[in-house]
């Protein structure tokens, strides 16, 4: 038997985490960010660690938004195949709820209608939302605000499998050594590898809402995310850039089965302002 929720929810629901994502840190990723700035042996990488867990604490405080770029909301929606949404449309529901969060929390509205016009719509919609179907009843919505200082140093590239794991771990040291300080360091990194292009960017992207630091429940996955870590910190890129161990804080990798002549590999970098909440209906 479907359970019915109102379109009216979702919106109210999708309006609190907009605001409430660009307002409050998670509690891991505050963790992590303390855990380094006891570990980061230069002054100044230790200062800026400081001052970015010290903005993060005044930001709910305040009711001001942890950094300018509010970005653009990216919507993650997990329905059960068991849920009816009634008296309105999905889709148009959670773009409503964006465009009231942005609008109700004097957040910065960054989209522009048209690539090319480049007119501000005014609203920060159109929202970008990605559906999955899934098992029971309920409805999981994430939202993550995606500034474009992290989003613009991300890449992806179509390797071969003959260029193998060294392959994909070069790769992914490269995109965040070419980012240098325009990513905002420290960062968390995702990392997609198969399925096809536009799937292990999506991977990468879903990579970030998992708890900062939690490695991939696959052995040989974790390992991997290790060696990445210890690799992109002996860059020496460090806080804000501006030199030390911590230029990331965590790698998380997702995988997905691929064709037997294709290894994608994408990078989805976020930035210390790592910004995502969610809510099951």
């Amino acid at each position: 038997m479907s359970r019915a929720i109102p379109a009216a929810s979702v919106t109210e629901k999708v309006a609190e985490l907009c605001q409430e994502a660009n307002l409050h840190l998670g509690e891991d990723m505050l963790a992590a960010l303390r855990k380094a700035a006891a570990g980061e042996e230069s002054p100044v990488g230790r200062d800026i660690l400081n001052q970015i867990i010290e903005n993060a604490e005044l930001a709910p405080a305040e009711r001001m938004p942890m950094c300018q770029d509010t970005g653009i909301a990216v919507v993650m929606v997990e329905i059960g195949q068991d849920v009816r949404v009634v008296d309105g449309l999905l889709e148009d529901a959670i773009q409503e709820g964006v465009r009231r969060g942005y609008q109700e929390g004097f957040l910065r509205r960054s989209v522009v209608g048209d690539p090319f016009l480049r007119t501000n719509t005014g609203d920060n919609t159109p929202a970008v939302i990605h559906y999955r179907i899934v098992a029971g009843d309920r409805l999981r919505i994430k939202v993550l605000p995606k500034g474009a200082g992290a989003e613009n140093m991300s890449a992806l590239r179509m390797l071969t499998p003959a260029d193998g794991l060294a392959g994909v771990e070069d790769f992914v040291v490269e995109v965040v050594d070419k980012a240098g300080p325009n990513a905002c360091p420290p960062l968390i990194v995702g990392v997609g590898v198969g399925g096809t292009m536009e799937k292990a960017a999506l991977l990468a992207k879903e990579a970030l809402t998992r708890p900062v630091g939690q490695p991939n429940p696959k052995p040989h996955l974790a390992d991997i995310e290790r060696k990445l870590l210890a690799r992109i910190n002996r860059l020496g890129i460090g806080p804000q850039g501006l030199g030390g161990r911590v230029t990331a804080l965590a790698v998380h990798l997702e995988v997905y089965a691929c064709h037997i002549a294709s290894l994608p590999v994408a990078v989805n970098l976020q930035c210390h302002a790592n910004r995502h909440k969610e809510v099951v209906l």
